[in-house]
């Protein structure tokens, strides 16, 4: 893959990077295993991030907890075994979203939607409303086969190889890729013609927020979305995606909502979260539950994760 010289890995020979390379090397091998072999590495991998995650361990536990009150106690437990597995199945799923060619990726990717997403960019630009799934690098690889203009958004890393590998490996399907922090290039891409990925699902934007039920429990919630797509003219689409249990993935591309944007971000952001969860009760466990969806409230409501 030719890429420019900004995601060149060239720099990075120091000894200090070392163990990064190691890593590079273990995803290029992961890529390459029978899908059988895949799933008992990530669950492999899994089980051992979980004894030196237990601050995430905790989260994710009172999180399950929080949504999911209809489950006893074995039950929650089962969910978050299964959740431990498929975070360490994405990290096979990173090797599988960078360094699978596309062909042979799209015969265990069933698509749905795709309509959608060619009627949207026929119009204009087209903004990708996804949510941090474990499977996230499997479902934006595919729109490499999708369209040649395909955009998303990053956050910069601490480990500048890192960094560099992540920019690299989502380089096949995204050329133009967006700091999460630079809104005014994601409006110019969306106005553009871009199809852009972006997971509001966990960012809190001050005034650009609402507290808003998740699974029946008020979270801090990002409405950026409505003013995103009214001041670009683009074209919003639910984009979300699955492992399925026999280990081959969907991606499914929903259709523009009625109505959308309106003049209530906060309405709008009911919607969106609304169908996110039904997606996440599709198969729970690849939710990304680690972090603190419920912190930062205000009073009368308590710190959910204070105990």
């Amino acid at each position: 893959m030719n890429v420019p010289k900004e995601l060149s890995l060239a720099p990075f020979w120091g000894p200090r990077y070392w163990p990064t390379w190691v890593l590079l090397g273990c995803m290029h091998v992961a890529a390459k295993l029978p899908a059988s072999w895949q799933l008992g590495l990530g669950r492999g991998l899994g089980r051992v991030l979980r004894r030196f995650k237990k601050r995430e361990e905790r989260a994710a536990r009172r999180n399950l907890e929080l949504c999911f009150p209809e489950l006893d106690a074995a039950e929650q437990r089962e969910l978050l075994d299964r959740h431990f597995d498929a975070v360490g199945m994405s990290f096979v799923e990173m090797a599988i979203g960078w360094h699978t060619p596309i062909d042979r990726l799209l015969e265990r990717v069933s698509i749905h939607g795709r309509e959608h997403l060619e009627q949207a960019l026929a119009r204009g630009g087209a903004l990708l409303v996804g949510a941090h799934f474990t499977t996230l690098e499997v479902g934006y690889a595919v729109l490499e086969a999708l369209t040649p203009r395909a955009s998303c958004m990053y956050r910069p890393q601490r480990n500048a190889m890192m960094d560099v590998m992540i920019r690299r490996g989502r380089y096949r399907f995204a050329k133009h890729q967006i700091s999460r922090d630079n809104v005014r290039a994601l409006v110019r891409a969306l106005r553009d013609g871009y199809a852009v990925g972006y997971l509001p699902d966990q960012t809190h934007l001050g005034n650009q927020s609402e507290l808003i039920p998740f699974f029946g429990e008020p979270a801090v919630t990002n409405t950026a979305t409505t003013k995103l797509v009214a001041i670009s003219g683009a074209t919003m689409l639910p984009y979300f995606f699955r492992r399925l249990p026999s280990g081959d993935y969907r991606v499914d591309i929903g259709p523009p909502l009625a109505g959308f944007p309106s003049e209530s971000p906060k309405h709008d952001a009911e919607r969106l979260f609304g169908l996110l969860e039904d997606y996440i009760r599709l198969a729970p466990e690849q939710y990304l539950w680690l972090y603190k969806k419920f912190k930062g409230r205000p009073p009368p409501f308590e710190d959910p994760y204070a105990r």
